[in-house]
């Protein structure tokens, strides 16, 4: 195994992260995240520095020599969760949480920074940083990015993630899908209010939203092969205010989770058929929108090579594992939708070192120990890419 972890700055990481930690901004608000970042990146020499888009942070380390051009991505929102975790830096932003590990993130990529400015003339190529904002939120920072040209330069691109109930040191790989479309949709029903003792009077917007629910339920199980992966789920159904008042209207919001494009279009034009075909067969109207949010992360085969040949350098076969697809959606995707990369998996600690919660849940933690490995990964793929004999 390679010695690059012992490389990285872990003090200066744990700094970097804990700032970030109790001062966490969320998607498209990330002003004083990016003026941070650009603080630290001053200190580093060889550097060129930049935005591409608002609160986006780009920074540039060109070798000593030409050759490919490689991104490494790290985002920096937070999102809107009041923190519960016992880290001794809580968030100082009520109601705002690094709750999905962005901190993190961000200060591996730092650190690996750190240490790739001071190789320069080991590197023979040019290196890309990419600091999004607004991962969280859809459209995304990414595809902000992209439609700037981040990527009309980048050859390859790669990212990582941090996650929970995995432990440290471990680095999970995955080629092909690695993550899920994902789309939202809000339907709002017109019905006819009515008082509670004359149903007869009214357009029942409930009643028609429950029929939706569950004809909605049925897609996946009836209309979807059960070797694809597909995935519905309503989030709110809101309608009423009162116990013997029948409402004029109700509000149902879902989100559709998909590996396969033509699944995705297919799921869609279903769930438009079922809104339209319930509503009217109840004489109510309807307002439905439709947001393709995601599309699925790809990950590249000889990308994903590289990264695996860099964890058994880090962290040795023993440590490495197949990630298992997942159904979350990341805007990592809108750059392996134009240019090959690699989204790998870094093991942030298990539940029985505190850190048994998932992403989004307010009691999110993760060890500090992890962070030379995913920081040693970003550099030891630039090394093993980029690097000169």
């Amino acid at each position: 195994m390679t010695n690059i972890q012992e490389q990285m700055p872990q003090a200066d990481m744990i700094k970097w992260r804990r700032h970030l930690h109790r001062n966490p901004e969320l998607s498209f608000h990330e002003v004083e995240t990016a003026k941070y970042i650009k603080s630290i990146l001053a200190g580093f020499p060889n550097l060129e520095v930049s935005s591409l888009t608002e609160n986006s942070v780009i920074a540039i380390l060109k070798g000593s020599k030409p050759g490919k051009t490689i991104a490494l991505r790290a985002d920096i929102d937070a999102l809107p969760i009041l923190e519960e975790s016992d880290v001794d830096f809580p968030s100082e932003n009520p109601g705002v949480m690094h709750a999905c590990g962005h901190d993190t993130h961000t200060a591996m990529l730092l650190g690996a920074i750190k240490t790739l400015t001071a190789m320069q003339d080991k590197i023979a190529g040019t290196v890309k940083f990419i600091f999004q904002p607004a991962e969280e939120e859809p459209p995304g920072g990414a595809k902000l990015l992209v439609e700037a040209g981040v990527m009309d330069d980048v050859d390859m691109v790669f990212g990582l993630h941090i996650a929970p109930n995995i432990p440290v040191g471990m680095v999970g790989t995955r080629k092909g899908a690695a993550s899920a479309a994902s789309d939202v949709f809000t339907l709002k029903i017109q019905g006819k209010g009515s008082h509670g003792s004359t149903p007869d009077l009214s357009v029942d917007p409930i009643m028609i939203g429950v029929e939706i629910i569950n004809n909605l339920n049925n897609i996946v199980s009836r209309n979807i092969s059960p070797f694809e992966n597909a995935v519905i789920s309503i989030g709110e159904f809101n309608a009423g205010k009162t116990a013997n008042v029948i409402p004029d209207t109700a509000q149902i919001q879902g989100t559709v989770r998909t590996n396969n494009k033509d699944i995705r279009l297919f799921i869609k034009k279903r769930i438009e058929g079922i809104i339209d075909g319930i509503c009217k067969m109840y004489d109510a109207t309807y307002d439905l929108d439709y947001l393709f949010g995601y599309s699925e992360v790809n990950n590249d085969s000889d990308a994903t090579d590289i990264v695996m040949a860099a964890a058994e350098k880090v962290v040795g076969k023993e440590r490495m594992f197949e990630a298992p697809k997942m159904m979350g959606g990341e805007d990592f995707s809108a750059y392996t939708d134009v240019k090959p990369g690699s989204f790998f998996i870094l093991g942030g600690g298990t539940a029985a070192e505190g850190c048994g919660y998932m992403n989004h849940h307010p009691k999110f933690k993760i060890m500090e120990e992890c962070f030379p490995v995913g920081a040693g990964m970003h550099a030891q793929i630039i090394l093993d890419i980029l690097g000169q004999v």
